[in-house]
């Protein structure tokens, strides 16, 4: 794997200085209180905000508990409980196939790695980076649409993979910020940098973004 220059990770540690003191709680903006509800409301995130989860999720929680409680859900439960997520079908299969998993090969705990987590259905690299990184404190860079964007602005990346960015991220920022960082970048794309018509007026990094698309202040 190819490793940054100097110049550009010295770049990077000067726009997470700034993202740094604009974002300064940088957390997971989905509500969970285990590693368990933290996979359970990941999935349930995909195509989905986290606003809208974050409003279904305290009444699934309250009557599933447990991954074995999922494993044994009638799907039309779970279905009726997720629809407002969107692809609530696919959804609740995966929730009842996970809570399968985890109870049967991982006797009811989260497993804590990403190849073991990628093995359960409905999780890719993503999700299992949000729980690595937020419920295992591992260092892991989450890359969603919204990092992936404000990756390609910022010049951090040109891919278009997300597994790819992952890398030149890697590359560019110290393995004990990865979560952190990543964090960072996909809140500031969230609520500033956003895809449509970006909020560059409020952008602090405004002077370090090389895209040609920014509006002009």
């Amino acid at each position: 794997m190819k490793t940054a220059s100097v110049h550009a990770q010295s770049r990077v540690r000067r726009i997470l200085g700034a993202l740094r003191q604009s974002i300064t709680a940088a957390k997971v903006e989905l509500d969970h209180r285990t590693a368990w509800e933290l996979l359970v409301a990941t999935i349930l995130s995909a195509q989905c905000t986290d606003q809208r989860v974050n409003q279904v999720t305290p009444e699934l929680f309250r009557r599933y508990r447990s991954p074995s409680d999922y494993a044994q859900a009638r799907l039309a439960d779970l279905e009726a409980l997720i629809r407002s997520t969107g692809f609530f079908k696919s959804k609740a299969k995966h929730l009842v196939a996970c809570g399968q998993a985890v109870t049967e090969r991982f006797h009811g705990r989260v497993p804590g790695t990403m190849e073991e987590l990628t093995t359960l259905p409905g999780v890719g690299r993503k999700t299992a980076n949000v729980v690595l990184g937020n419920a295992f404190r591992k260092p892991a860079i989450v890359v969603d649409t919204h990092v992936k964007r404000v990756s390609k602005r910022l010049g951090l990346t040109t891919s278009e993979d997300p597994e790819r960015i992952e890398q030149d991220l890697q590359q560019l920022i110290p393995e004990s910020q990865w979560t952190s960082a990543s964090l960072r970048l996909l809140l500031h794309g969230r609520y500033v940098c956003l895809a449509r018509t970006p909020r560059c007026v409020q952008c602090v990094i405004f002077s370090r973004c090389p895209w040609e698309g920014k509006l002009a202040r």
